[in-house]
């Protein structure tokens, strides 16, 4: 079969995904191996493949191929989360292209809707993950809202609210005027913006019967939010601010509706910043509603759901919140509040669900868990590595969010998504449950002392109802009569329990898949989201699983553009995944963002990263081209005279005898292939996946294509024996098979071309690697800089590669030589002879190359400028003391010396000997000419 030009990667992807699948290799089921279990951060149902998705699942495909090639029974699984604001708005858009108004449908044809829109784009996510070689256990895919989940779901919700963890309460929160719901802290984006600080001027109240004027009596606050100020119910200052002390316990009037207010004291107010003076509207800052509990301020709610002002504000009516900015600063200039208004840098919050719109801290009645009760064990699994972070920096992160955690708004105002299962009585009482019947059973039930009745049915917080002998049927209501909570929950309330529930875990408690892939053993996900979902998980997995849902967590960096910029849609900075796909192919995708990735630390993406990637693709066909199909293997029997195709070679008893210098090469890589498992075992147990992609690709494109190769290829024309060739192929897969986590098709493709074997790449198992042996590795190092540094000296003193050189060389590193180095030196450097006799440079035209402790002496009949040589040296020599201070310095540093690792150490200790020996050599060489 002879071998196309390039790789083809649209043919091979199509074929080999398709064949693994066939196969089934992506399937697991419980059986005596180790399992390795991976759950994927469900992606959106609103969602389609990004950059930021690219990163993230080619990590955990890298991770679970390398498991499963390891021998492990590895499981990943896939699934989607139901992202109830996201799709909600979808929704809304799509029922708002064919004319149809949410507020026209009831719950129930809304909720159509959206599952007719779920089943339609939900799944496209999936689909493209295909595309990326994802190797994915299709067959567990799960969905935040199937059946079973949603009835964990439920039922998680009634066991933390009968232990008295979930509350309903009316707190402050952070409020999405566009999607109209609730958000937690940690959906909230700040961000630097430029604002302007309004500086208005309150009249004090003289006490006087009539409204005083302004002037030098007034109080003067500075706010960015001057719509709010119909909402105020206080001012504040410092009760030791000497300028406000005659004002205490005094009043004021809000401008332009002219309410009565206090002035009151408190140390909460900061006097060096704005005029020392604060006004307090306690419906509308997370700040001043703690002082309006303190202080029992009367609460003003003055916005509408929308973001447009209530009848409370008295003004504006109906009108937007910023439209409404611009109006009354200039009602409040004309009627001589406004002072004066200055520029302000300051931090917004906008929503981290809809990115362009403001968040608006709201006082609302919520659904709350207490977070403080299912904290602590989440807190000490990972302050005592018991789950590991990788890197290990986001430990810090963790546990500060953890020691101050905050009760958490459980309740978003949506249809889309799991219901809260409260149900509501007409007189107010309530009871929680998963039916209508249980709720109603319930009610029947209990004692009647006090109940608390929320303010959506026109009654006080709290009031006492009948005696402890009464029961809800003697109410005179029905079943019927009772009304489920409209809330729903947040999405993170059901994706908490993504990694056992996947496997039935809450539904199906004690089953075969949990008890065996429960705990599972990596999760990858990116920092930001390790409030929303990593830390909740954890609490998750003690609460209701009692352990950990897995072992190590590794954070993924932040995608950005070159400019450094998080790539967005709104910025236009974020390519077209599956385009790049098309056009360099998944093995090159992937390739270029690994290759960009430290772990944990954000990587600029570059679309050249992506050009080298299939650079690499196109050196492993041409090297795959070259001992297929270039190379001819010689048959002896034929006296040498026949030569066959290397890939297709007959059953032949005997072949050409193996050269002096195959043998050290292939003793060098078969050492170097050994140095680079063992490193692979240490990156992957480190998740250092970037340093096992490069040492992988540098063993490749380096080692074994521009100096193994290049050291057994034979003669222009001649043959090369069978034993090298056969060595050379062994290499070649056992390289495929280190790779292939990576670039998962081309690697099967070309296992196939190589061997025409009947398995598959990937599920060929690794091999355990005994350590190298280092003094080949040190030969070959030596080799492959001695090559470099003569040919270099070759063209700057233009010597031509025709133009024959004689060779001496004074070695103190290489003492005992191995049988075949001198030979592809030779070969290498096309030179006519090597010594190692002693050298007399009389009367002869040489130049001297050191390399490490090593003086090559090159012995040319052209005449040489020794002016061009000596220049060379007192660069590199510049060079080499330049970086032997730096060493020095460094290992002068007794804080260094004293916190790195040992081998850290070591290693610059050894960087020091050799620049040291590099530079006498040098300077032994400039000294003989």
């Amino acid at each position: 079969m002879e071998l196309s030009k390039n790789f083809d990667h649209q043919q091979a992807e199509q074929k080999w995904y398709q064949h693994w699948v066939e196969k089934g290799y992506f399937h697991s089921e419980p059986d005596e191996r180790e399992p390795y279990t991976i759950v994927i951060p469900p992606p959106n149902v609103t969602g389609v493949l990004h950059m930021g998705h690219c990163l993230n699942n080619t990590i955990q495909d890298i991770l679970i191929r390398r498991a499963r090639m390891s021998g492990k029974n590895a499981c990943w699984v896939p699934g989607t989360d139901h992202a109830s604001i996201a799709t909600e708005a979808k929704v809304v858009g799509m029922l708002r292209e064919r004319g149809i108004a949410k507020s026209s449908l009831t719950r129930d044809e809304f909720l159509e809707y959206a599952w007719e829109w779920k089943e339609k784009y939900g799944g496209i996510i999936l689909q493209q993950l295909k595309k990326l070689g994802c190797s994915l256990d299709w067959e567990r895919t799960s969905f935040t809202m199937d059946p079973d989940y949603y009835k964990s779901v439920i039922e998680v919700f009634i066991r933390l609210y009968e232990k008295g963890w979930i509350y309903r309460g009316k707190r402050m929160i952070n409020w999405d005027v566009r999607a109209k719901t609730a958000l937690s802290d940690e959906e909230v984006i700040y961000k630097e913006v430029q604002s302007k600080l309004y500086f208005i001027q309150y009249k004090i109240d003289d006490g006087g019967s009539s409204y005083p004027p302004l002037g030098e009596g007034g109080i003067t606050i500075a706010t960015v939010r001057p719509e709010t100020i119909l909402g105020d119910t206080a001012i504040c200052v410092n009760p030791n601010d000497e300028r406000f002390k005659h004002l205490h316990g005094k009043f004021a009037f809000v401008p332009l509706i002219n309410r009565r207010i206090p002035i009151i004291t408190d140390d909460y107010v900061a006097m060096d910043f704005g005029t020392g003076a604060l006004k307090v509207t306690p419906a509308h800052d997370m700040n001043d509603y703690q002082l309006g509990l303190k202080y029992n301020l009367e609460v003003i709610d003055t916005m509408n759901d929308d973001g447009t002002l209530s009848a409370a504000a008295q003004l504006y009516i109906g009108e937007d919140r910023f439209e409404v900015r611009k109006k009354i600063v200039k009602d409040l200039e004309a009627s001589g509040n406004l002072v004066k208004i200055e520029e302000y840098t300051n931090q917004v919050g906008f929503s981290e669900r809809n990115p362009d719109t403001v968040v608006e801290p709201r006082l609302s009645l919520q659904w709350w868990l207490a977070m403080k009760n299912i904290s602590e064990p989440a807190l000490q699994a990972v302050i005592e590595d018991d789950i590991k972070f990788y890197p290990p920096k986001f430990r810090n992160t963790y546990r500060y969010w953890m020691e101050n955690i905050r009760d958490w708004c459980i309740s978003r105002q949506l249809w889309w998504g799991h219901r809260i299962p409260a149900w509501y009585a007409p007189d107010g009482s309530f009871a929680v449950a998963a039916t209508r019947e249980e709720a109603w059973e319930k009610l029947a039930n209990v004692k009647r002392e006090t109940v608390n009745v929320n303010e959506e049915i026109g009654r006080d917080s709290t009031q006492s109802i009948h005696d402890s002998r009464f029961t809800i049927h003697d109410a005179g209501f029905t079943i019927e009569d009772l009304r489920q909570d409209e809330d729903v929950l947040d999405t993170w309330f059901s994706s908490w329990l993504w990694p056992f529930e996947v496997f039935k875990g809450i539904s199906n408690p004690g089953n075969a898949d949990v008890k065996y892939y429960y705990p599972g053993n990596t999760l990858v996900t990116a920092p930001e989201i390790i409030f929303f979902w990593v830390a909740r998980m954890i609490m998750a997995g003690f609460e209701f699983m009692d352990a950990k849902p897995f072992s190590e967590v590794y954070f993924t960096g932040i995608v950005r553009d070159k400019l450094g910029r998080k790539m967005s849609k709104s910025l236009g900075n974020s390519p077209d995944l599956l385009g790049l796909i098309d056009k360099y192919g998944a093995d090159a995708v992937r390739f270029g963002i690994m290759f960009s990735s430290p772990a944990g630390n954000d990587l600029m993406f570059d679309e050249a990263a992506l050009e080298q990637g299939r650079n690499f693709n196109n050196k492993l066909w041409n090297a795959l081209k070259l001992v297929k199909e270039v190379w001819k293997v010689a048959d002896a029997e034929n006296d040498s005279s026949g030569f066959y195709n290397a890939g297709e070679l007959p059953e032949i008893s005997r072949w050409l005898p193996q050269p002096d210098y195959c043998e050290f090469a292939i003793s060098w890589f078969e050492n170097k292939l050994k140095k680079v498992k063992v490193d692979l075992e240490y990156f992957f147990k480190e998740f250092k996946l970037n340093d096992a992609l490069k040492a992988t690709y540098s063993l490749i494109w380096d080692d074994f294509c521009s100096s193994y190769l290049e050291w057994v290829k034979p003669e222009y024309g001649q043959p090369i024996d069978s034993e090298t060739h056969k060595t050379t192929l062994d290499f070649f897969e056992e390289m495929l098979q280190l790779l292939h986590p990576f670039m998962p098709f081309i690697t099967e493709e070309m296992y196939h071309i190589l061997n025409r074997k009947d398995d598959d790449i990937c599920m060929k198992q690794y091999e355990y690697s005994e350590p190298p042996n280092t003094l080949y590795l040190e030969y070959g190092e030596w080799l492959k800089k001695a090559i470099s540094a003569i040919l270099d000296a070759k063209n700057k003193n233009y010597i031509k590669p025709k133009d024959e050189i004689t060779l001496y060389i004074d070695s103190n590193s290489i003492n005992y030589q191995p049988s075949g180095l001198d030979e592809i030196l030779k070969k290498q450097i096309r030179a006519k002879q090597i010594s190692r006799a002693n050298f007399s440079p009389e009367n002869l035209n040489y130049i001297t190359v050191p390399v490490e402790d090593s003086k090559i002496y090159i012995i040319s009949e052209k005449e040489i400028d020794k002016s061009v040589l000596k220049d060379e040296l007192l660069k590199d020599l510049a060079y080499q003391n330049g970086f032997l201070q730096s060493l020095l310095k460094k290992l002068g540093n007794e804080r260094f010396v004293q916190n790195a690792k040992p081998e850290v150490v070591d290693l610059e200790r050894k960087k020091q000997a050799d620049t040291e020996a590099r530079i006498k050599t040098i300077e032994e060489s400039l000294a003989n000419l």
